[in-house]
């Protein structure tokens, strides 16, 4: 499905965060029409460190193009400041584009930047933040490809600044929004109310934004919701209580619930899929006698 007809005002769609093709997989089979390629999810998952601009572009492309096999899902990538000034958000476009992306998320914080939820952000000038939306805007081979200006101000410049920062962005050419952090209800549902257009918003569990279902954030007229880690912080606690029940009875029993079966782990992978490619060639190849 194509993001624009997806992603309307007031549609409240749910985008679950992926950070590697396995992820995506599930995100598919269990029907979700898109996917969020988190940055903070590869970094966790694939440096174990946290989301501090510590991830590379390069990086970032690897595991898109990774995912973009796994998965027919239109993907958001999360390109963070796009890894430098406009013209490194210009490569992000292209880059990322030629991955599978089908949209990149492009925030306005300084670089290396920090976790929108983390405490000590600050931003680049607003002026700095137009000119990269217009570059990003300018680098797009496929007009379908959808820039996301994100604005992480509320936490500098309070909400007034930021919804005025949104503004702009959507002037620069952003296709869609994305304000950072509101910290109420009511500033949640501000940010499409005053600043008309298509909006994003983000539910971190643990986080500055207090947690809404997505029918409530649709009916204040944003076009998604993303729930950029949840799937990670998921598998986290998964897997901290898996590893200390084995260390603590060197057994699976009793936790084995915790665990899929072999059978939905080979599901998920394709497997089925992969051995019918698998017997089909072999069989091209006996009859060829090579």
């Amino acid at each position: 499905m194509d993001l624009r007809m997806l992603l309307r005002p007031g549609a409240g769609q749910i985008l679950p965060g992926v950070a590697n093709a396995v992820s995506a997989r599930i995100a598919e089979m269990t029907g979700f029409p898109a996917a969020f390629v988190t940055g903070a999810g590869v970094a966790n998952s694939f440096l174990g460190m946290p989301d501090m601009g510590l991830l590379t572009l390069t990086e970032l492309v690897g595991h898109v193009a990774a995912i973009r096999e796994a998965t027919n899902l239109p993907l958001i990538a999360d390109g963070d400041t796009g890894f430098g000034n406009a013209l490194n958000a210009q490569r992000a476009v292209r880059l990322l584009e030629r991955a599978g992306a089908n949209a990149i998320q492009l925030e306005d914080q300084v670089f290396p930047k920090r976790c929108g939820h983390f405490d000590g952000k600050a931003v680049v000038p607003q002026v700095e933040m137009v000119q990269k939306i217009r570059a990003a805007a300018d680098a797009r081979r496929d007009e379908s490809f959808l820039i996301i200006g994100r604005t992480d101000a509320r936490a500098i410049e309070g909400l007034a600044g930021a919804l005025d920062r949104a503004a702009a962005y959507q002037e620069a050419g952003a296709d869609l929004l994305f304000v950072e952090a509101p910290s109420s209800l009511d500033e949640l549902a501000a940010i499409p109310r005053q600043v008309p257009g298509i909006h994003l918003c983000n539910m971190v569990f643990g986080g500055k934004t207090p947690l809404l279902p997505a029918s409530e954030l649709g009916a204040m007229g944003f076009a998604g919701v993303i729930y950029a880690n949840a799937a990670l912080q998921a598998t986290m606690r998964t897997v901290v209580d898996v590893f200390a029940h084995l260390r603590d009875t060197g057994s699976l029993s009793g936790i084995d619930e915790r665990l899929a079966s072999f059978r939905e782990r080979q599901a998920i992978v394709d497997q089925p899929g992969f051995f019918e490619l698998d017997a089909r060639y072999a069989t091209l190849e006996s009859k060829d006698g090579l």
